[in-house]
């Protein structure tokens, strides 16, 4: 069963599980395209295929709001708002340590490793633009919870470019060499986007679960 944040006959707005895969894959897992398609197909009782539109995804670990498209026309111009940074991404993020400076912007450019599904940072000739800001909302026993804003959304950007900075994502068994076991500390907390249809912004926001690593915010309780 889905949760359901917002929905219309144009968009489904969902909160994704961590590791539950947005999109199908070689795992063959339920991923969140499959279950959105089977959510409006038993809601509505819609014979044959039921179409379901992925627009943006998450990483596997991570878990938070999105959004599908429940038309042609809408993923289309759902998609256009993705690719003019007219959808705005918002996350939480737990950090292996605690920042310098309490809010600032991180300017990279990135590399992304297609054979091992790694990204890394890289000069201006070889990697993409990228870039995110931060704001630290609380610390707690040498960790940061910072709210992060996207600028731009390349392959494992927040997890790279902080980890690139020695503040690892807390559980990121990717690129945190000290991760012990554990749900990754990155959640996408905020989504908003022009409606497909009727051109106003939708604010989609969740905060995330009340289990580790978010249960020791004070700010989250």
């Amino acid at each position: 069963m889905i949760s359901v944040l917002y929905e219309d006959n144009h968009v489904l707005c969902v909160e994704k599980p961590a590791n539950v895969p947005s999109a199908p894959d070689e795992s063959q897992d339920d991923s969140m395209l499959d279950l959105c398609r089977e959510y409006i197909r038993e809601k509505y009782n819609k014979p044959g295929n039921v179409f379901i539109g992925l627009v943006h995804r998450l990483d596997r670990p991570v878990g938070g709001v999105m959004v599908f498209a429940r038309t042609s026309k809408a993923a289309s111009r759902l998609s256009d708002s993705v690719r003019t940074r007219q959808m705005k991404k918002q996350y939480l993020a737990v950090l292996d340590g605690i920042p310098k400076e309490k809010s600032g912007t991180l300017k990279d450019y990135l590399v992304k490793d297609s054979r091992t599904n790694t990204t890394r940072v890289t000069d201006e000739v070889h990697g993409k633009y990228s870039e995110l800001s931060y704001e630290v909302i609380e610390e707690r026993n040498g960790k940061a919870l910072v709210r992060v804003s996207l600028k731009t959304g390349r392959s494992h950007q927040i997890r790279v470019q902080f980890a690139s900075r020695h503040l690892p994502l807390v559980h990121d068994q990717r690129y945190n060499p000290a991760a012990s076991r554990g749900p990754i500390g990155l959640y996408a907390c905020r989504l908003e986007f022009p409606h497909p249809v009727r051109k106003e912004p939708v604010v989609i926001e969740h905060n995330p679960p009340h289990t580790s690593p978010w249960n020791q915010f004070e700010v989250l309780k």
